[in-house]
């Protein structure tokens, strides 16, 4: 009865599980045919959607395949096509390593800020190594230009059409001059038009018809443009054997006319670019020997140690933005206040400590002021290590101003000359209209007399020691934008900083600023023809024989030191 029992059951259980079985297939069949549908309709949604079929072959294929998807994309006419293809040329379109998801970087600090590429939606911050790159080939990127400039050209600001057709000129073919010959009749901005006009007279120097030749250089000789000036020179060249490329006498007359007219105006801009580079250097050189006037002009002191104070505001820069790495443009103005905090504090102990028991004994003064810069250079160099460190530049310091294609001017040297004019009218007020610069101007024409009024002289001797440190600090700030952070930075500032204030005139300002930007300018000049070493050399020789005329300088300034 037993075994009949047993017999049952598992004949039961046979029969229910006969049962449920087919119902378990059923479902797992039905899933799996949900999952091949919603890959299907993916994949269909896929063809049915040119640009989403683009964008992955643009990152899945070969290069042939980006090629294609490119031009694809860009005939779409999607909202977003532009800017994919803007970042796929400036190497910015990357593909999530995960869920090959194309996305737009952009570089913050240490990773990357990314953004959806066909929506925009922002995906937050992620690590390189999150990132593949989609790399592109040089002919990819040249055609990649021409398709930017065709899609530009339909945009609604003058700028981005400008940008557009600026970027045509170099490689316009007949599909593009027919382009443009229709825009010219529906563009109403004049430098979008002059920059056609230039491309058509580019075409217009090949044509067969001399007297559109002719014309057509008449037109060119107008323009301070290196293509237009590439092309005429090419027409006086001579070949191996030594005759002349162009066999028409006359073109090559005109071609001679019109090069000499634009080498005038390419003079005149090279000029401006030189006095630019010139003031850029002379404000270098006057945030470096301002705070030297200071100290050197009102106490007498020989500082060797100015370099390195230099060096410490340098470093607070590096420190901030280690410190802020997504927020580079933030640490650098935040880093202005810390430098001259910390120069202005280390300044104060150096003249507590060791200056004020050297007053007049200069000579003391230079060997204890030079073994404390190889202290702080040993300092520095046990904290951070000898090598140099590289200081991100905040990107509204990036890139240059282009005016033409004769002129630029890089933005980080206009804001080193700003921010030099601007330190410089900070402390002319703090000296003209606070207490503490009557005081020091006061200790500074007569120390004896300031004491017998009542002026705590000792006080403001660190005070000033201070100040002038601090604005080498502040200086430092300004030289990491332009080279980099190491243990050695200050020293190759230091014996310009003594000559712009001997130059200048001892503890005079106004002679501090005149004679940085003279001598930046003076150096600029000789560079091209002397080259920069020699360049160095002959300044120096010529305000050795300078001070044998004038001993006090451009502006001689009444005080001890000049007294002295």
């Amino acid at each position: 009865m037993k075994a009949n029992s047993f017999t049952w059951r598992m004949s039961l259980l046979a029969l229910l599980m006969l049962c449920v079985r087919p119902g378990i297939a059923l479902d797992e069949s039905t899933a799996e045919t949900a999952d091949n549908q919603e890959v299907s309709e993916q994949q269909a949604q896929t063809v049915l959607d040119p640009f989403a079929d683009a964008l992955a072959r643009l990152l899945l294929g070969s290069m042939k395949d980006r090629e294609q998807a490119s031009e694809q994309i860009s005939m779409t006419g999607h909202p977003r096509s532009l800017l994919i293809l803007e970042a796929l040329l400036d190497s910015r379109l990357y593909a999530l390593r995960d869920k090959q998801t194309a996305v737009i970087a952009t570089e913050v600090g240490q990773g990357y800020r990314i953004a959806e590429a066909s929506t925009g939606a922002d995906l937050g911050l992620v690590d390189r190594s999150d990132l593949s790159k989609v790399n592109i080939t040089n002919s990819l990127r040249t055609k990649l230009r021409k398709k930017i400039a065709l899609l530009q050209l339909q945009s609604d600001d003058a700028s981005v059409r400008h940008s557009a057709v600026n970027a045509m000129v170099k490689t316009a073919d007949a599909k593009t001059l027919e382009l443009l010959k229709e825009h010219e009749s529906t563009e109403q901005d004049a430098e979008v038009l002059s920059t056609i006009r230039l491309i058509f007279a580019l075409h217009d120097l090949q044509n067969s018809d001399k007297s559109v030749r002719l014309n057509a250089m008449d037109t060119l000789k107008e323009y301070n443009s290196l293509e237009a000036y590439n092309r005429l020179n090419a027409l006086v060249e001579k070949d191996s054997a030594g005759n002349f490329i162009e066999t028409d006498t006359e073109v090559r007359k005109k071609a001679q006319a019109a090069l000499k007219k634009i080498d005038a105006r390419l003079q005149f801009y090279s000029s401006i670019e030189t006095v630019f580079f010139g003031l850029s250097l002379g404000a270098v050189l006057v945030l470096a020997a301002i705070g030297l006037a200071i100290t050197f002009g009102v106490m007498g002191v020989i500082n060797m140690a100015h370099g390195e104070l230099m060096m410490l505001g340098a470093y607070t820069t590096y420190v901030m933005q280690q410190i802020m790495p997504h927020h580079i443009g933030l640490s650098v103005i935040l880093a202005i206040p810390s430098a001259f905090m910390i120069s202005a504090l280390v300044g104060v102990a150096i003249e507590r400590g060791i200056i004020r028991f050297l007053y007049g004994r200069p000579l003391e003064t230079l060997l204890a002021t030079f073994g404390i810069s190889l202290f702080l250079q040993q300092t520095v160099r046990s904290i951070f290590s000898p090598l140099n460190r590289s200081v991100t530049t905040p990107v509204w310091m990036s890139g240059s101003w282009q005016i033409n294609d004769f002129l630029s001017l890089t933005w980080n040297r206009f804001y080193i000359v700003l921010f030099c004019l601007l330190v410089f009218a900070a402390l002319l007020q703090i000296l003209k209209k606070t207490r503490l610069g009557l005081e020091v101007r006061a200790v500074a024409q007569n120390r004896n007399m300031a004491k017998a009024m009542g002026i705590p002289t000792a006080r403001v001797d660190a005070m000033t020691f201070g100040l002038g440190s601090g604005i080498a600090g502040v200086a430092g700030v300004a030289l990491s934008q332009i080279t980099n952070v190491g243990p050695n930075l200050g020293q190759n500032y230091i014996v310009d900083s003594f000559m712009v204030v001997v130059f200048g005139g001892v503890g005079n300002l106004w002679g501090t600023l005149v004679a940085g930007f003279s001598l930046g300018i003076a150096n600029k000049i000789l560079e091209p023809h002397a080259g920069a070493v020699l360049a160095k050399i002959l300044v120096l020789v010529f305000i050795i024989l300078f001070i044998q005329k004038r001993p006090r300088g451009l502006f001689p300034q009444k005080g001890r030191a000049a007294e002295a």
